[in-house]
């Protein structure tokens, strides 16, 4: 399945514990994270519980799909878990990107290919990445034409492109709400179905079946309740057609 939707706050903490079962949880307990605060504890703070269940999602379709060498870019990475938690899996070829220069002070800096940058621009070479993850970032200044171009200059061919999103399956109007002084979407049914489809044009194509039904408005934000959605694009093989 290529695209799915998070049912309820229970999949959250599911997800969870078994992020934590495997050891790939990066989010501090409590404890740690007041003593980081005072100043006892060194490091940085990596995660978001509520995004549990996309992180995973993510994951286990990398481990699924793409080789341990293979090359993997994280868009919009400050303070993501997906890099952090592809090095422990065994990983060993990682990039991330962001605009925030707190970006360099991620874990496992010295395995792990931090660079600042938009990554609706990137530097990196045309068909140089095997797969991009995006945990919660296309929503916010969402420009699908321009952002799918990036994507599909750099993914190889057969690479995936796998992002969540905010989502509900009707409209929701967010047109007064800005994050990180940028525009907010929460993709309607309709909105994910024309990215799709806009996508096709860029050699971009969903993989499989898309459940976009939803049952629960699992996450509260900015005064309006929804879900996640996630979802796989996959760049066309070399000699395909466009």
């Amino acid at each position: 399945m290529t695209a799915k939707v998070l049912h309820s706050k229970a999949d959250i903490e599911s997800a969870r514990e078994e992020l934590r079962r495997r050891g790939l949880s990066a989010i501090e307990s409590h404890a740690q994270a007041w003593m980081r605060r005072i100043g006892l504890r060194r490091g940085f703070h990596v995660g978001d519980r509520v995004k549990s269940w996309d992180v995973l999602e993510t994951l286990r379709f990398i481990e699924a799909h793409v080789p341990k060498k293979a090359p993997i870019l994280d868009i919009g990475a400050y303070a993501s878990e997906i890099p952090v938690a592809l090095h422990r899996m065994g990983y060993t070829s990682l990039h991330a990107i962001d605009l925030n220069p707190d970006l360099l002070k991620m874990p496992h800096s010295e395995h792990i290919g931090y660079r600042i940058g938009n990554f609706m621009e990137t530097p990196y070479p045309d068909q140089s990445m095997a797969a991009i993850t995006a945990i919660s970032v296309i929503e916010h200044g969402f420009d699908g034409p321009r952002l799918l171009r990036e994507m599909a200059r750099l993914l190889q061919p057969g690479g995936y492109f796998v992002a969540s999103f905010d989502y509900w399956p009707e409209k929701i109007d967010t047109r007064d709400v800005k994050f990180f002084d940028m525009d907010w979407l929460i993709f309607s049914r309709e909105d994910v179905l024309a990215f799709c489809q806009s996508a096709q044009s860029h050699g971009l194509l969903p993989v499989g079946e898309l459940s976009l039904e939803a049952k629960e408005r699992a996450i509260a934000c900015a005064g309006q309740n929804y879900t996640f959605g996630w979802l796989v694009l996959q760049r066309l093989s070399a000699g395909a057609a466009t």
